[in-house]
């Protein structure tokens, strides 16, 4: 798995310019298909593979639409869940192996 900002150049060139310009959703993309919100997760949690793919395969059960409801109810919480910091932290040189521009 790699990632890549919408704001950078890997998004412009390889997503369409709707999903460029949604700064308010995750993009996952595999095998030139492009999967967003709650969709974009599952198949995250799918490659992970392991415990992950089972928890993919529980969430894949439940309505596309009340799925992605829980991600934009998640997406408004994050902060008060996870803390709001005012500088991000910096990848390890393994982990910024994994980025793209």
């Amino acid at each position: 798995v790699r990632f890549a900002p919408l704001q950078g150049e890997t998004a412009a060139r390889i997503l369409p310019p709707e999903l460029v310009d949604r700064l308010d959703t995750v993009v996952f993309r595999k095998d030139e298909l492009n999967f967003t919100q709650s969709a974009a997760i599952v198949r995250l949690l799918d490659e992970f593979g392991g415990f992950w793919k089972l928890a993919a395969w529980l969430l894949w059960l439940i309505p596309g639409p009340l799925r992605n409801l829980g991600y934009r109810c998640v997406a408004k919480m994050r902060y008060r869940v996870f803390g709001k910091h005012a500088t991000c932290r910096m990848p390890t040189p393994d982990e910024r192996a994994r980025f793209l521009d």
